[in-house]
Parts: C-alpha cells; sequence; structure tokens
C-alpha cells in the first residue's frame, strides 16, 4: 500500500520527468521576493502524467507570516483540486538568529491565516524530525503533515503522530511517499475538502495519446546530454510553439497568393481574347523595334 512522488524546485528545471509519479510538490516562492521560474511548467508537466500536485512556499520567517502568505498566494495562483505547503524550516542565513517560539509563532500564524485563505484547499506542514521533536510543540500540522526524514525506507518515517506524506530520499531527486492506496484515492481526499470529485487519470488524453507523450519524453531525456536535473532541457514547448507560429504564417502566405490568383483569374477573364492579343503583339513589335540598329555598309563603294 502506498503511493510515489517527488517535489520539485527551479533545480530540476522546465520539465521534469513526471511520467509514473502519483503526485508532485513544486516549490513556488520564497521570502517575499523570489518566484521559481519553472512552477507552471512543471505544474503543467505533472498534470499531464496525471499526477496530484500541490504547491510549497519556503518562509524568511523574519517577515511577517501573512505578508509571506499574500505573496504566495498572488504567485501560485491555487485552482481547487491542489494541496498548500508551508515549507518549515529555516538552516540558512535568511532565518539566522531566530528562536525557536519565533520559528513555531511563524508556522502557527501561516498555517491558520492561509486557511482562511484557502478553506477548500489541503493546506499543510512539511518539516523534518528536528523541527517536528524540537522546534513545534502544539502537534499542528494544518489539514496534514509531510515528514522528511533521512535513512529510512519510504512509508516508515517513525513518526507516531498521523502523516500523510514522507520524503524518504534526495537522492538523485527528493522523493516522496504518500500514505494512500491509489492516485484517486489521493484525489478524492484533496477534492473532499471541496466536496468536487477530480476528473479520473487520463480523462483528457487517450491511451494512445498518453503513450505516446511517455515515449517522446523517454527518448527527449537522453539525446545530446541533455540533463534534467539541472534544467538543460531544451524548452520543447516553446519550440514547438515556434514552429506552429511558423506554420500559420506559411498558411496565411499561401492563402494570400490563392487570393492574388484568384483576382488574376477574375480579371482575365473580362478581357476580350482578340484585344489582348493584339495588344501584346504591339507591344512586342515595339520592344523589337527599340532595340533595331541601322547600319548602312558600303562595299568597293556601294550601299549593300
Amino acid at each position: 500500500m502506498g503511493i510515489y512522488g517527488q517535489d520539485w524546485s527551479s533545480y530540476q528545471g522546465t520539465y521534469p520527468p513526471a511520467a509514473g509519479l502519483a503526485f508532485v510538490f513544486i516549490k513556488v516562492t520564497e521570502g517575499m521576493s523570489y518566484t521559481n521560474p519553472y512552477w507552471q511548467s512543471q505544474r503543467g508537466d505533472a498534470l499531464r502524467a496525471g499526477a496530484a500536485v500541490g504547491f510549497y512556499h519556503y518562509p524568511h520567517m523574519h517577515n511577517n507570516a501573512h505578508n509571506e502568505a499574500d505573496y504566495f498566494s498572488v504567485h501560485a495562483q491555487i485552482q481547487p483540486n491542489e494541496m498548500i505547503v508551508l515549507d518549515w524550516e529555516g538552516y540558512d542565513s535568511n532565518n539566522a538568529g531566530l528562536t525557536n517560539a519565533e520559528k513555531l509563532a511563524y508556522k502557527e500564524s501561516y498555517l491558520t491565516y492561509m486557511k482562511q485563505k484557502f478553506p477548500h484547499n489541503p493546506v499543510g506542514l512539511y518539516c523534518n524530525t528536528d523541527y517536528w521533536y524540537n522546534v513545534d510543540t502544539t502537534g499542528h500540522a494544518g489539514d496534514f503533515l509531510w515528514i522528511a526524514t533521512g535513512g529510512l525506507p519510504a512509508g516508515q518515517p517513525g513518526l507516531k503522530s498521523p502523516w500523510k506524506f514522507h520524503q524518504y530520499s534526495a537522492n538523485p531527486v527528493d522523493k516522496d511517499y504518500g500514505n494512500f492506496a491509489s492516485v484517486t484515492d489521493l484525489k478524492n481526499w484533496i477534492a473532499s475538502f471541496n466536496g468536487t470529485t477530480p476528473t479520473p487519470p487520463g480523462d483528457d488524453m487517450t491511451p494512445a495519446e498518453s503513450k505516446m507523450l511517455s515515449d517522446l519524453h523517454a527518448l527527449l531525456v537522453p539525446f545530446a546530454g541533455w540533463n534534467y536535473s539541472h534544467g538543460d532541457l531544451p524548452d520543447v514547448h516553446q519550440t514547438l510553439t515556434n514552429a506552429a507560429a511558423d506554420a500559420a504564417a506559411a498558411k496565411a502566405a499561401v492563402a494570400a497568393l490563392q487570393a492574388d490568383v484568384t483576382t488574376l483569374k477574375a480579371t482575365l477573364g473580362v478581357v476580350d481574347p482578340a484585344k489582348l492579343e493584339a495588344a501584346l503583339v504591339t507591344a512586342v513589335d515595339a520592344a523589337i523595334a527599340k532595340d533595331v540598329v541601322t547600319a548602312t555598309v558600303e562595299v568597293n563603294g556601294k550601299v549593300v
């Protein structure tokens, strides 16, 4: 029992491999000045693969939690049936000097305020066991807990508290386990927050189309040394968009030529053929006459 997914940031590039994943969590914002430049294409990639999606914010906890929640909300454009997560950790310089009490206060304020803003979406908490055991004192994780551990098997975080997701590895990408029987079970749980029923996986693509997408994906990854994990894969979507624009321009040019031909045919159709022939003969004679050179040659005193 259990399903598997990943969590992505800008390090995974424009279109990380999503085939076979049941869910994906995507970093959208950090602090009040950074937005993942790839989050929208990553969201599209995950949805096309049939995965459930969630979005997370990495805090700078010296800032006001409500202001950061608003910053995330503006940029994440949260839709129904999407999860929201606070990535509650702060081991960098942007969170230096904070007491555990201040970190806890930020978490409580952020989760409470975010749930008020998005009452019909699951709002949860990501943290590692250090924060859960040593910084938290309330056990408040919003609607769900996503716990990170190192060196423990998938789905076995060694935690007594209820949890929904387990980040069990960071090699070569952050890997996660979901405590659900299937991706449909997960989507139904997400949908239960707003009373809707999620679209069954693959409804927007036929099986043949889904297989074609997966096969194309498999072909592109190793080609020419492209590396998803460093964002080196060319923007295939943009390339196809440009090609479509070129095709549209060519189609428009052909249509213009066809219009010119139609106009020419219409014009010729009302011309008297005899008059047209006479006009052409006159024009040709005039051109010949213009280029004729007259010369007088004498041979033995006689003009020839």
